[in-house]
């Protein structure tokens, strides 16, 4: 895919699986826990082992990475998929230190309570469960996706090369 693309300026990783709500550790079979691996950790290197040797030579480059905040704040009953998304964290913080002295900045937007149909549809943000939750929050309010792609497209501008390897919050205080 990347050598049919060419030269690559700005790499937007967003990946993701069906967090498995209320899954314990002691309940996650091998391939449950291998499978959030699979789609969130093992691509993340293959995109990253992809595109970064061109950045490199270019001495020039962004990847902004759509985790998760669960990958920075633990949550009951999401162990393995806050596992796998801490693994996103600690990789691009990890590669976003080695990218640095190419002046390729790498980071990570650790998002939660943002709009979504399929995280937070109408019969559920009306519901008194919804509010409880937005409790939680301290804004008290889900983001907007604008708000999310503005903040994405920050990442991704020259306005943020002394951002580097950061796993940055995005969750309306939840995630500090």
């Amino acid at each position: 895919m990347v050598e049919s693309v060419g030269h690559i300026d700005v790499l937007v990783a967003n990946l993701a699986t069906d967090a498995r709500l209320g899954l314990a550790a002691v309940d996650i079979d091998e391939q449950v826990w291998q499978g959030f691996f699979d789609h969130m950790v093992h691509p993340l290197h293959r995109l990253c082992r992809a595109v970064l040797p061109q950045m490199y030579a270019r001495n020039a480059g962004k990847v902004v990475v759509f985790g998760s905040a669960t990958g920075v704040k633990a949550l009951e009953g999401v162990s393995g998929y806050g596992t796998a998304r801490a693994a996103q964290v600690g990789y691009i913080r990890a590669v976003g230190a080695e990218s640095a002295r190419h002046n390729v900045q790498m980071n990570l937007i650790a998002q939660n309570f943002v709009e979504n149909p399929e995280y937070f549809p109408p019969e559920f943000t009306n519901t008194p469960e919804f509010k409880q939750l937005m409790t939680q929050v301290p804004l008290g309010r889900l983001a907007t996706g604008r708000e999310d792609a503005l903040f994405a497209l920050f990442l991704a501008s020259d306005e943020s090369d002394f951002f580097v390897g950061q796993a940055i919050p995005f969750s309306g205080g939840w995630a500090q």
